[in-house]
């Protein structure tokens, strides 16, 4: 999941409420309409022993503004399917649709730009650009897609998630988890539809992990994104309004 497209697609890429206090997003009219779908999507590799089949024949459909969790066992597929989902990499057979549009249709630079314009990502290694600060990490999405209030959008995104005093900082000089709110703050920041989030919390203890999710279920409430997340972590994935088990590359719920 690390090799994104250039650094458009890299910059693409806090306590809570407890779960009960969370606003329903099943009264959301939106929530109705799919933001996601996958029609019979496999992904084969040729290893040194023969075909190996990844993922086989994955066929989902994803409402608007739901949290989806997906599991499974380490070398289940989860991050293949990500990946897939984002066009970040491409499968064997099978089609991807984020709102409505056949993504494997388009060229590289045609996912880059339906990327840009509707989804963001939270990845397990934050992925942020060392020689920028907190706050030029955040402008970076909005100023490659040309907006003018760039750095206001950022400051406020920024503050909301609870670094307003680190914005002049470099991720060298920040913790683990500010570092992931930071990423969660550049995930955000361009409003997308749709947020990928891979093992968000895996590399942090389990206290600030909980504040890293406490926020991104308040955001993704707030703002009506789809959330789509990779977790090994059985209490996250019971937040979600939505569970999907890959079992040896097969998806089951």
């Amino acid at each position: 999941m690390t090799s994104i497209t250039g650094a458009s697609d890299a910059a693409a890429a806090a306590s809570g409420p407890d779960t009960e206090a969370m606003p329903n997003r099943q009264a959301t009219p939106a929530a109705a309409q799919p933001i996601l779908q996958a029609q019979h999507l496999s992904k084969r590799v040729t290893s040194p022993t023969g075909d190996l089949d990844i993922l086989k024949d994955i066929n989902l459909s994803i409402s608007s503004a739901a949290a989806v969790a997906v599991v499974g066992a380490s070398g289940s597929g989860k991050s293949t399917l990500l990946g897939l989902l984002a066009g970040l990499d491409t499968p064997t057979s099978g089609r991807v649709f984020i709102a409505g549009r056949d993504l494997f249709a388009l060229d590289e630079d045609g996912r880059a730009r339906l990327r840009g314009e509707l989804i963001g990502f939270v990845f397990q290694t934050f992925q942020l650009l060392p020689n920028m600060t907190a706050l030029e990490n955040v402008m970076l999405p909005l100023e490659l897609n040309g907006r003018r209030d760039s750095r206001s959008a950022a400051v406020e995104v920024l503050t909301r998630v609870g670094l307003g005093p680190r914005l002049d900082h470099y991720p060298k000089q920040l913790s683990g988890g500010e570092q992931q709110r930071v990423a969660i703050a550049r995930a955000f920041v361009s409003a997308p539809k749709l947020l990928f989030a891979d093992e968000p919390t895996g590399n942090l203890d389990r206290t600030t992990g909980r504040l890293i999710i406490d926020l991104l279920f308040e955001l993704n409430a707030e703002r009506a994104t789809t959330l789509v997340l990779v977790t090994h972590d059985e209490s996250l994935a019971g937040r979600c309004d939505r569970r999907l088990e890959l079992d040896d590359g097969r998806l089951m719920e």
